[in-house]
């Protein structure tokens, strides 16, 4: 499995609307990918104050996919549809790490 982390970096002053992220870009992403996503977790930084540090990122969202190049096929068709909605939300571009999920102790109730 694939991991497609996209992080926004903290900044002082940065600009990020997360209600839009969540309730409309992230459905957005999940619609156009479709079946090339198996799903996705954000995740906001936290800033809880000393001893803590600052939080390196404003949000990271997880997307977890089956394979790169499925990912890479469903982008090819909404990729700038879903750039160009970045704008609506944030003024902090985003750093884009692709990984490798090796390990996921993930548990499920029950």
């Amino acid at each position: 499995m694939i991991r497609i982390s996209i992080m926004y970096p903290y900044r002082a002053g940065a600009r990020f609307d997360h209600d839009y992220y969540e309730h409309q870009h992230i459905p957005l992403a999940l619609r156009l990918l479709r079946d090339a996503v198996r799903s996705v977790t954000v995740e906001r930084g936290l800033d809880p104050g000393p001893p803590w540090p600052a939080p390196t990122y404003l949000v990271v969202a997880n997307f977890l996919c089956d394979s790169l190049e499925a990912y890479e096929r469903a982008m090819g068709g909404h990729g700038r549809a879903l750039q160009a909605d970045v704008a609506n939300f944030t003024d902090s571009p985003p750093v884009i790490q692709v990984g490798e999920v090796r390990v996921d102790t993930a548990k499920t109730s029950g």
